[in-house]
């Protein structure tokens, strides 16, 4: 008897675990920067003596912000996949992993080199138990006007998921709207192009592949870079495996990732190859299963313009001490072993 309550355990425990999601999210933590100047890069702005008087204080302030956003979006359990980006290099991302509530988690990351004149970079966080690194690099964009400010890299990571199968990572913070949406458009459209031409690429040379983009595209999901260039669909639209879709497109009525003037947008994507869509495929979602994280602890009341919006940590040069002029965004897969 005490044997068959044994057993009874033992499957019961096996079938909760395999039954916990994959969970996923995407995080502009706004300017993740450590109080030391880095002499081949602009972050003047982020040093103690600066006009943002940016010191030790602030700057742990802000590491354990971030690290209790992670938290809170893992509910449970951490988190397997965490895209970051505007985090200014290792020294930030170490202390993130290991002086903040994620300390306990020991998550591994990379993340990429950029020629961004401000020194602000994208990476990817990873629970060892959950995903095994296989490989990473950085697509440089490099603009042929002469003219145009150089930006981030986009990091491409692939790795094995616990089905033994393959999962290739894309973390994009594609070019800002400084100067006007228009003026720099050009900008977004060609770093969309590189991103589809590196998509296509794999499709090309391997059979039935997971594809997950994550990022702050600077752009919403109607907008050219992404409905046109990456012809990412709405997941409400029939899906087709080798296509791309947005599990954001349909999330912007009352709310979203960035709030300007009072007025919510989706500037933050979770984009997937329809495969991942499948329910017949090892790992799949849904587009239920992507939202955007809208805790009370990420916002506050508009004055302004009414409303609630986030609660950053820098209005202009003036300092909040809250957590980020974004708000994040997650997606759960279901894994078959």
């Amino acid at each position: 008897m005490k044997s068959f309550i044994l057993l009874a355990f033992l499957v019961t425990s096996v079938t909760v675990f395999a039954q916990e999601p994959f969970r996923v999210m995407f995080y502009n933590v706004e300017n993740l920067f450590d109080c030391r100047h880095d002499s081949l890069k602009s972050d003047y702005e982020f040093l103690p003596a600066s006009v943002r008087g940016w010191h030790l204080g602030r700057y742990k302030k802000k590491i354990n912000h971030i690290g209790k956003v992670i938290a809170a979006v893992g509910e449970w359990n951490p988190p397997a996949l965490i895209g970051l980006c505007e985090v200014e290099n290792e020294k930030v991302m170490d202390d993130l992993v290991k002086y903040s509530p994620l300390k306990e988690y020991e998550y591994r990351y990379v993340m990429t080199d950029s020629p961004d004149e401000r020194g602000i970079d994208v990476a990817l966080l990873w629970q060892r138990g959950s995903f095994k690194l296989l490989s990473y690099h950085s697509i440089r964009l490099s603009f042929k006007e002469k003219d145009r400010r150089p930006t981030r890299d986009i990091l491409h990571v692939t790795g094995l998921v616990s089905s033994g199968d393959s999962l290739d990572v894309f973390v994009c913070h594609m070019p800002s709207r400084y100067g006007g949406e228009k003026e720099s458009e050009p900008a977004r459209l060609y770093a969309a192009s590189i991103l589809k031409s590196t998509v296509d690429s794999i499709c090309f040379v391997r059979t039935n592949p997971n594809i997950l983009i994550m990022g702050d595209f600077n752009d919403y999901p109607e907008n050219a870079s992404i409905a046109n260039i990456l012809g990412a669909k709405s997941p409400a639209s029939p899906i087709d495996p080798d296509l791309l879709y947005n599990l954001m497109a349909d999330k912007g009525d009352k709310l979203g990732t960035y709030n300007y003037q009072g007025e919510w947008g989706i500037l933050d994507q979770l984009i997937v190859l329809g495969s991942l869509l499948m329910p017949g495929n090892k790992m799949h979602t849904s587009n239920e299963k992507a939202r955007i994280c809208d805790f009370p602890f990420l916002l506050e009341d508009d004055s302004k313009y009414g409303g609630r919006k986030p609660f950053r940590t820098y209005y202009g040069m003036k300092y909040i001490g809250g957590f980020s002029d974004h708000l994040p965004v997650m997606v759960d897969f279901e894994i078959s072993e």
